[in-house]
């Protein structure tokens, strides 16, 4: 049976997926889905970097604001939503193209990962929130983590909660370690005729690009954002709340820390994050494609031309 294409756009943050997704969907009549685990909450625009209609250039996007920053939104939420679109571009004569950074969300899309009602909720996950509610609980549970699955503990950083939750309820509920479980995923064939491209570019240029929108952010409004989510009824410990620019902003208008500082902490916080998204991109079996400086949008679209020529999907 024929597989059908897929493309993939994944690397880190600030890296220019976005744009590059939109170029590639206007050359090959494709649309965008958004493998972004942020991106799918209204009313947060600026923390998220967003892409805006005006940048979509008239290429449809999906699964950007779908759920208010207080409702629930995960991996099996993603690839049950995912998987009911792409048939619907499809059918409509267009190439699906997922955008994104969330790598655990599109591996598990890529590699047909399935998951039982057990794994998206329950009695287990509500003691775990709940245990969460403060830092000491926090922390605690990522030392708790660290303990039964090192691998695993080692990807995800002791902030993102919604992932260290996550992963402990996976080893409770199954007995055995997460990063065990992700890495069998990573030995199974993609139903897809899989095209999965990370965007990347050099080091400093990118950290140089990660400090510029951290400023562009602020400057955009994102303290005021982050002050109107608070007015209608979002709460520090809510894992919407719990993303990057969100905490910092948080915790800058709580009066524990000044804007300076928030800034630099956001900017630091970010870095890393990009660091361990490459981290986990260098685990797929995906292609490369690095922005040099100097290059062009152009530059990059040729890369994947290229490598289309010689007709090499992943998987």
């Amino acid at each position: 049976m024929k597989k059908e294409t897929l493309f993939i756009i994944a690397g880190p943050t600030a890296a220019g997926k976005s744009a590059l997704a939109v170029e590639l969907a206007q050359q090959i009549g494709g649309e965008v889905i958004s493998g972004d685990s942020m991106q799918v909450y209204r009313g947060m625009d600026i923390g998220t970097a967003k892409i805006t209609t005006e940048e979509m250039q008239g290429v449809p996007h999906h699964l950007i604001d779908c759920v208010n920053p207080w409702e629930e939104w995960n991996v099996a939420r993603f690839t049950e939503e995912a998987r009911r679109i792409i048939p619907e571009i499809r059918a409509r004569g267009h190439v699906p193209i997922v955008a994104g950074g969330t790598g655990f969300y599109l591996h598990a899309l890529a590699y047909g990962a399935e998951f039982s009602p057990e794994e998206t909720g329950g009695e287990l996950r509500k003691k775990l929130e709940e245990r969460s509610a403060t830092e000491a609980g926090r922390e605690e549970l990522y030392e708790e983590l660290s303990r039964v699955d090192p691998a695993g503990a080692r990807q995800i950083h002791p902030h993102n909660i919604k992932r260290v939750i996550r992963a402990l309820e996976y080893f409770y509920q199954n007995g055995e370690p997460i990063s065990t479980h992700n890495e069998r995923l990573r030995q199974k064939e993609s139903p897809y005729a899989l095209h999965y491209y990370v965007l990347t570019r050099p080091r400093e240029e990118l950290y140089r690009r990660i400090d510029q929108r951290v400023e562009e952010m602020l400057e955009s409004g994102l303290v005021q954002e982050v002050e109107e989510l608070l007015k209608r009824g979002c709460r520090r410990d809510m894992v919407s709340m719990q993303g990057l620019g969100y905490k910092e902003m948080i915790a800058y208008l709580a009066g524990e820390m000044d804007l300076a500082e928030a800034t630099r902490v956001l900017q630091r916080d970010t870095r890393h994050f990009a660091k361990r998204q490459l981290t986990w991109f260098r685990r797929e079996e995906a292609q490369w494609i690095v922005w040099q400086e100097g290059e062009s949008l152009a530059d990059q679209l040729e890369k994947i031309r290229n490598s289309l020529l010689k007709n090499t999907p992943c998987n």
